[in-house]
């Protein structure tokens, strides 16, 4: 198949940041007395993938909407400084993988996450270098799949793919009508998809 750009998600794809955002988050969770809840790695791995508010509704339902949004909106402020200070753990060869992709197509990233987060990415591991553009939720307010189709048609792409790890990141891919190439390292399990990665370099013998 041939293609001319690659999309990529980010959590569970390009990087790691669990650990980070749970530490930052715990310093924010000590300021909310009320709040006895702790939120663990694996209630952060549930939510990987998941647009802030429905994270938010997830995790805190017994609070109302507001509080909710208030809480978010700190956790997001805290953990991109946090993130972009310390970075999250990159999957293993992702550098070299993304220099060599880079020299054939232009790359990209499409994310549920808040603005300012792939900016804490790129700020940490000077990865910026490799992209020509990105776009998320936070500014969008959009679905992954419509995000995609925003950096499809801003770019003027013709024949992209899009790399993620979970069922949502493989309806995202239908929404744009483009190839989704599943990340089976990552952290969601899926069923659906035209092509599979076991480790991330596997994108440069992948026949894309």
């Amino acid at each position: 198949m041939e293609i001319d750009s690659i999309i990529f998600d980010l959590d569970g794809t390009l990087w790691n940041s669990i650990a980070g955002i749970c530490e930052a988050w715990q310093g924010v969770l000590a300021s909310f007395p009320n709040i006895t809840k702790a939120v663990t790695p694996e209630d952060m791995q549930g939510c990987m993938g998941l647009p802030m508010d429905e994270i938010g509704k997830k995790l805190f339902p017994e609070l109302d909407e507001a509080s909710q949004k208030k809480l978010m909106e700190e956790f997001c402020e805290t953990e991109q400084v946090y993130l972009g200070q310390r970075g999250g753990m990159l999957y293993p060869n992702l550098e070299e993988t993304l220099a060599k992709l880079s020299q054939k197509y232009k790359l990209f990233i499409v994310s549920n996450c808040q603005d300012g987060y792939i900016q804490a990415f790129f700020k940490a591991h000077s990865l910026n270098k490799y992209f020509s553009d990105f776009e998320c939720w936070g500014v969008t307010g959009l679905s992954k799949g419509e995000t995609n189709k925003i950096i499809i048609a801003r770019n003027q792409l013709k024949k992209p793919v899009y790399v993620g790890d979970t069922d949502g990141d493989a309806q995202a891919a239908k929404v744009a009508e483009i190839p989704f190439v599943y990340a089976r390292y990552g952290f969601g399990k899926v069923e659906d998809y035209d092509y599979v990665i076991d480790r991330f370099e596997d994108l440069l013998t992948l026949g894309i």
